[in-house]
């Protein structure tokens, strides 16, 4: 019997994860990504955070028993990355709370940067936003951000990286 051929051990880089961390002013949040239900869109979030582009970026819309949206680098809940706008990548995977998913305008291939968070039951856009993740540990510091439409004093971002 021949002996085993031993397998070059294969590192993956830091982009190679399907895990982000989010560090808010309260503590620290697990999102795993979902490929398998939109792949383009987990490219993206893994694109920006690697860039930083979210550091520093508020939630610019928190309502209680919804959702916390942030993503938009001015705050305002009308801007974006710099990079083309995606076309939707919808699943049937429900919008429950913790569920990571894009924000978008009417058009339905127009996410770009700006996402969501899911504080509660929100099925009813299921089959109209892409869901790309999913936070496994700290909704409490979701949670804890700062309500409003915009909120007074708006929770931030310190930093969101793929692990």
């Amino acid at each position: 019997m021949a002996p085993k051929a031993n397998k070059p051990s294969v590192k993956k880089s830091s982009g190679d994860s399907d895990i982000l961390i989010m560090e808010l002013a309260s503590g620290v949040v697990t999102i795993k990504l979902r490929p398998d239900l939109a792949p383009q869109h987990v490219a993206r979030i893994k694109e920006l955070a690697s860039e930083g582009f979210y550091d520093g970026v508020v939630f610019h819309r928190v309502i209680p028993g919804f959702m916390a949206q942030g993503g938009d680098p001015t705050g305002t809940g009308m801007g974006g990355s710099p990079k083309a706008n995606l076309a939707s990548e919808f699943s049937a995977e429900p919008h429950i709370r913790g569920i990571c998913s894009m924000a978008r305008s009417q058009s339905p291939h127009s996410a770009n940067s700006q996402f969501f968070i899911c504080f509660d039951d929100a099925r009813f856009l299921d089959n109209q936003y892409t869901v790309w993740g999913e936070v496994t540990e700290g909704m409490e510091h979701v949670d804890a951000l700062p309500k409003g439409e915009p909120p007074r004093a708006p929770g931030a971002i310190v930093s969101m990286k793929v692990a």
